[in-house]
């Protein structure tokens, strides 16, 4: 599993991923911000102890604007966002993943 094309729409503010098996997944950016993968965000595991950082309070200029996308060998991609967040490496499964969790929890329309 792995994106044949990963195309940013900064209009509409959300990133579209063709898959190899023909899923396309859409992320609004915001979305991808507020599910960074990365330590500083969603915590980590040391020792078999769960680390959790105190959540971001407080909204900070630019934190939704994503300044680019970068490839991370042939498994993931990097963010960089306006604020300067960087470490977040979202990998093709963290990607999948996140995509199924949007749409089963994305309101649907009558």
């Amino acid at each position: 599993m792995r994106p044949v094309q990963i195309k940013r729409d900064s209009a509409a503010k959300e990133l579209r991923i063709t898959w190899d098996d023909g899923l396309i997944s859409v992320f609004p950016i915001k979305l991808l911000r507020d599910e960074c993968p990365c330590a500083g965000c969603k915590g980590e595991v040391l020792f078999g102890k769960v680390y959790k950082p105190a959540p971001l309070s407080i909204f900070q200029e630019g934190m939704y604007e994503l300044v680019s996308l970068t490839a991370v060998g042939q498994y993931a991609i990097q963010a960089v966002w306006k604020d300067g967040h960087d470490t977040g490496i979202y990998s093709w499964e963290y990607l999948r993943a996140l995509d199924e969790a949007f749409k089963n929890t994305a309101p649907t329309t009558p």
